[in-house]
């Protein structure tokens, strides 16, 4: 395949907009291009023009770089993915997997989710075959996905996620205009606006020296004796039983990771101290202002969406993020109950 052009569509149903003060623009869906190329290790461009008129979103991949520039914020997040093992350098985009690899990563996907067969459709008037895969236990708030690709080139033209309440996908990205044509190389050939902010997502230049990072522990016990706080893991949240607790690093600082229950039903809790001065609800994360809860007389946030509850709040020194596929009363007792 020498390439592909299309305009594509982006669907967001996953979080409702008018609810959040400051919202990004992308929350209400977009429309956009897409320009794909197989050539010098693959180059991706991807532009979604936001139909809140808030700024646009633009992605860029070059072989093994990546380049997000929001335009809400005037910001360029960059770093490099990381490389495939066992990858051929002489390798080309266009080769496809070994029959073998296929089926190894099928068997693989089927031990935990249901496969459907892969049905004749149509997307952007083009033939295609959809897959729609599931979860065969316990998928919280997650209801399945589909994949539809092009039955003559193999490329994906559209992707949906679907939450347990079924319906319409929460979100979907689908092309509504293919064209499979070489793509000019002018086309990659672009630069985020002057003056714009740039973020680094790549480990720091010490850690790629060699320097070793902070080893993580497991236990109550050891993630305790790494923290400056009071950690709370109980045996069991809300009734789901403690799976494990580690210890993390976040902005250089010890923080502790538990879980509880099993599988995309069961709860996250991130525990770390809070910064001098700093109040729960005071600095929302991306300039949003999300709805407030009430955590045993701590207000809180909380993000309410179709697949899952992101829910924070602060009490004596130590901020408390409770996440899980659950529904915003599920999140809630869980974190009453810390």
């Amino acid at each position: 395949m020498p390439g592909i052009s299309a305009r594509i569509e982006f669907t967001n149903h996953l979080v409702d907009a008018s609810s959040i003060q400051g919202s990004d623009p992308l929350l209400a869906g977009a429309t956009g291009r897409l320009w794909a190329s197989p050539r010098q290790g693959g180059k991706l461009r991807l532009e979604l023009q936001s139909e809140g008129g808030g700024g646009d979103t633009q992605v860029l991949v070059s072989e093994h770089r990546f380049q997000i520039y929001d335009g809400s914020s005037e910001t360029v997040y960059e770093g490099t993915l990381p490389e495939e093992d066992g990858k051929d350098s002489g390798s080309t985009a266009e080769g496809a997997p070994p029959l073998g690899e296929v089926e190894e990563a099928i068997a693989k996907v089927e031990k935990h989710a249901e496969l459907s067969g892969a049905v004749p459709s149509d997307v952007a008037g083009q033939p295609t075959y959809t897959l729609h895969v599931a979860p065969k236990h316990d998928g919280g708030l997650l209801g399945g996905a589909e994949i539809a690709w092009d039955a003559n080139h193999g490329t994906p033209l559209r992707a949906a996620i679907y939450s347990s309440a079924g319906g319409s996908p929460v979100l979907q990205l689908e092309a509504t205009d293919v064209s499979f044509e070489a793509v000019p190389s002018s086309v990659f050939e672009v630069s985020p606006p002057p003056g714009a902010k740039v973020v680094d997502l790549n480990p720091s230049a010490e850690s790629a020296a060699g320097h070793s990072e902070p080893t993580s522990k497991t236990g109550v016990d050891a993630v305790q004796k790494s923290l400056d706080f009071k950690l709370v893991a109980p045996d069991s949240l809300v009734g789901l039983p403690q799976g494990e607790v580690r210890s993390i690093e976040i902005d250089d600082k010890t923080a502790a990771l538990a879980t509880y229950g099993k599988g995309l039903g069961g709860i996250a809790v991130l525990e770390s101290a809070s910064e001098p001065g700093g109040e729960s609800g005071q600095d929302s994360a991306g300039g949003l202002s999300l709805p407030k809860v009430s955590i045993n007389g701590s207000q809180g946030e909380e993000l309410d969406t179709a697949l899952g509850t992101v829910l924070r709040f602060s009490r004596g020194g130590v901020d408390y993020v409770v996440i899980g596929s659950v529904p915003p009363a599920a999140a809630e007792a869980a974190a009453r109950a810390l």
